[in-house]
C-alpha cells in the first residue's frame, strides 16, 4: 500500500509540474516577457520594478503576474502576494477556492474512552508440516535391498508395516555364529546370550531369533519394519541397491498434527502474545472453521516481507489440513482499557517509518495547513492511537490531504517527500544518526559513484545550462537505481530508503523542468539529502566539501557538495561564481559528532 501511495504523490506532482510548465512556455511565447524576481533584502518583494502589486495563486504561488486573474493550472483567483505573508515552509496558504476544488474536509480529534476488550487482527498463513514428527526410516544392518514394499513418494506408512526386505552377509555370518554357540552351550553358556545380543543391535526380532534357534537354519533375508508412522516424502533407495547401517531408506513426515503459521506484520506484534486464539478457515475444507491458539512468535522479522512468523498446532488427525494449504484467520486479543487520543486513519500518509497528517491552522484571513508528523499506535477499528504529535482539539484534514501534500511539494515546502524542508537553517545535522562504521564499504563506493553524477549536475549548475541539467539529473536517477540498498540492514537500511524517496523526487524534476532557476530549488533539495547521506553513511576515501552560499534563494542559503575546496556557486554562475564558504569536509574518518569545519574558510567574495 506504501508504494501504491508513493506513486500516486509522484504522478500528482508530476501533472501539476507539466500544466505549470505548458503555461509557462505558452505565456513566454505569447507575451515575449519573462518576469524576473529580483533579490530584495528589505523583504517587500510583493511588487515590479514600476510598483505595480504582483498577483499570485495559494496553490501554485510560482504563478506571478502584475493583474488580478485566474489561475492558468487550477482556475482559482490570484491573490495579492502581499496577502500571502506566511514564511513557514510547515504551512501551506491556500484561497477558499482552492479548498473547495480539492474538496478538503476536516475532523476535530479528541481523547475517546477504550473500554477493551477482543481486537480482531485478519492474517493470513499456510499450513506446515510439525518439523518435530519428522522421521528418518535407515538400515540397521548393511546389505542389498531385494524387494521394496513401499516404492513411491507420498504413499502412507504405518509403525510396524513391512518397508522392505535385504540380503546382508554380516546377518548370515551372525546367525552362523549364534548356531555354533548354541552347540557349544554347555561348555560355554555366555557364547549364546552374546549372539543372540548382535542379532538384537541390529534390530533383530525375537520371534525371528527364536524360529532360527528352533529350526537352526540360516535366512538369506530379513524385513526391515517401519520405526515410526508418517507419509512417505523422500524415498532415498531402489531394489538391487547397497546400503550401509545407518544409511537412510526413506524420509518420514507425520501429519496427524501440523503447523499453522500465519505472517503478522511488525506494527501488529506490540498486541499480539502466546496463548492468543486463532480461528481460521482455508478455502480447500469450505464451511469449516479451525481453531487454535499461539504457541511460538518467530523472534526474527523476514527482510523482504517484513513479518513475523506466529505458530499454531492443530490436530489433524483425518489430514484435512495438507502442508502449503492457505489459511486465512482471525486473532483475537485483548486491548487495554482507558481514554486515548486517536485520529481517523484516511488523515493519515503513510511514509515509511513515518507518518504524517496535516493540520488547519486556526485563526488564519486565509485557510492554512501544517505538516506535522506522528507517531501511531495500535489501530482501533477506522482510528489510530496517537502516541505523539498531536494535541486534543486539533482539527486534521481527513480528506484532500494528498491534494494538500502535493501542493507542498510543489511549492518546495514541507511534505512526504520533502521532508528536508523543514530541517534547514536548524541544528538538525547535529542529530543525524552515525552508521558510518556499520555501513560496508561496497556501499560507501556506490555512494560515490553517485556522487560523480551528482557533481556533473553541480558544474550544469555552475553553467547556467538548464539542459545540460536536465540531462546530468536523469544521469543521477539512473545511478540511484544502481545503488544496492540490501547492503545495508534495521535502522541503516530505512534511512537510506527515506533519502532515496528524496533523491529520486528531485532528481526527476530536475530531469524534466526547463527553467533554470526552478531546476536550482530543486537541487538545493537534492544537495540536502545527499549530504545528509554522505555525513550518516561515511565515504571509503578521497574527501568532499560541503559549501554553502549565504546569498542564495532571497539570503535564505543554500548548500552543495564539492570534490575540490575551490568555491564555484550553482546557485548563482558567473553571476557570484566565488560567493560561498566550505562548512564542513568529510573524509573516511568523519564523524558526525565530532564534524569537521574547515578551520580556515575562504571569505564570501561577490563577484557581480
Amino acid at each position: 500500500m506504501k508504494k501504491n501511495i508513493n506513486i500516486i504523490i509522484v504522478a500528482v506532482v508530476a501533472l501539476a509540474l507539466g500544466l505549470a510548465l505548458g503555461f509557462w512556455i505558452s505565456d513566454g511565447e505569447s507575451k515575449g516577457e519573462t518576469l524576473v524576481e529580483e533579490h530584495d533584502h528589505t523583504g517587500e518583494a510583493m511588487l515590479t520594478s514600476e510598483g505595480d502589486e504582483i498577483w499570485t495563486c495559494s496553490m501554485h504561488p510560482q504563478i506571478r503576474q502584475n493583474e488580478p486573474g485566474d489561475c492558468p493550472i487550477c482556475g482559482m483567483d490570484l491573490i495579492p502576494l502581499s496577502e500571502n505573508t506566511s514564511n513557514d515552509p510547515l504551512v501551506l496558504e491556500m484561497t477558499e477556492e482552492a479548498v473547495k476544488l480539492a474538496n478538503v474536509q476536516t475532523t476535530v480529534i479528541g481523547k475517546e474512552s477504550n473500554a477493551g476488550g477482543e481486537k480482531i487482527t485478519r492474517l493470513s498463513g499456510k499450513v506446515q508440516a510439525d518439523e518435530r514428527l519428522a522421521s528418518s526410516q535407515v538400515a540397521h544392518v548393511p546389505g542389498r535391498i531385494e524387494k521394496l514394499f513401499v516404492t513411491f513418494t507420498g504413499e502412507p506408512v504405518r509403525k510396524g508395516q513391512k518397508l522392505a526386505t535385504l540380503y546382508s552377509p554380516e546377518l548370515v555370518t551372525a546367525q552362523q555364529e549364534l548356531l555354533e554357540a548354541l552347540r557349544l552351550q554347555s561348555t560355554s553358556p555366555k557364547l549364546v546370550e552374546s549372539a543372540r545380543n548382535k542379532l538384537r543391535y541390529w534390530k533383530i526380532g525375537e520371534e525371528t531369533i527364536a524360529t532360527i534357534e528352533e529350526k537352526g537354519e540360516i535366512q538369506e533375508t530379513f524385513t526391515v519394519y517401519a520405526d515410526a508412522t508418517g507419509v512417505v516424502t523422500n524415498r532415498r533407495v531402489s531394489v538391487g541397491d547397497y546400503v550401509r547401517q545407518g544409511e537412510a531408506l526413506f524420509d518420514l513426515m507425520n501429519l496427524s498434527r501440523v503447523w499453522v503459521l500465519f505472517d503478522a506484520y511488525e506494527e501488529d506484534l506490540a498486541t499480539i502474545s502466546v496463548g492468543d486464539r486463532i480461528e481460521f478457515t482455508t478455502p480447500a475444507v469450505p464451511n469449516r472453521t479451525f481453531s487454535s491458539r499461539i504457541t511460538f512468535i518467530d523472534p526474527v522479522i523476514n527482510p523482504r516481507t517484513r513479518v513475523a512468523s506466529l505458530r499454531t498446532e492443530v490436530s489433524n488427525p483425518n489430514g484435512l489440513l495438507k502442508p502449503e494449504m492457505l489459511v486465512y484467520g482471525n486473532l483475537q486479543n485483548k486491548t487495554k482499557s482507558g481514554v486515548v487520543l486517536t485520529v481517523p486513519k484516511s488523515a493519515i500518509l503513510w511514509t515509511g517509518t513515518r507518518s504524517v497528517v496535516y493540520i488547519k491552522v486556526q485563526d488564519t484571513a486565509i485557510p492554512s495547513f501544517r505538516f506535522r508528523e506522528v507517531e501511531l499506535g495500535e489501530r482501533l477499528g477506522d482510528q489510530y492511537v496517537v502516541q505523539s504529535g498531536l494535541e486534543p482539539g486539533e482539527e486534521v484534514v481527513t480528506y484532500g490531504n494528498f491534494a494538500i501534500d502535493a501542493a507542498a511539494q510543489l511549492n518546495n515546502q514541507a511534505s512526504m517527500m520533502n521532508r528536508e524542508v523543514m530541517l534547514k537553517g536548524s541544528d538538525h545535522q547535529e542529530h543525524l544518526p552515525d552508521y558510518t562504521d556499520q555501513t560496508p564499504i561496497a556501499f560507501k563506493q556506490q555512494l560515490a559513484d553517485l556522487l560523480g553524477q551528482y557533481l556533473s549536475l553541480k558544474e550544469a549548475f555552475v553553467n547556467s545550462d538548464a539542459e545540460q541539467a536536465a540531462t546530468a539529473a536523469a544521469k543521477v536517477g539512473t545511478a540511484l537505481n544502481s545503488v544496492d540498498m540490501s547492503l545495508l540492514s534495521g535502522e541503516a537500511h530505512m534511512y537510506w530508503m527515506e533519502q532515496l524517496q528524496a533523491l529520486q523526487a528531485h532528481s526527476d524534476k530536475i530531469s524534466q523542468l526547463l527553467e533554470i532557476e526552478t531546476q536550482r530549488e530543486q537541487f538545493d533539495f537534492l544537495s540536502q539529502a545527499l549530504i545528509n547521506a554522505l555525513k550518516v553513511f561515511g565515504v571509503s576515501e578521497g574527501t568532499y566539501y560541503v559549501q554553502h552560499c549565504p546569498m542564495a534563494f532571497d539570503n535564505k542559503g543554500a548548500d552543495w557538495i564539492s570534490k575540490e575546496e575551490t568555491i564555484r556557486n550553482p546557485y548563482f554562475g558567473d553571476q557570484m561564481l566565488s560567493c560561498g564558504s566550505v562548512e564542513v569536509f568529510i573524509d573516511k574518518d568523519f564523524k558526525i559528532s565530532t564534524a569537521q569545519v574547515a578551520a580556515a574558510p575562504p571569505p564570501n567574495i561577490h563577484n557581480h
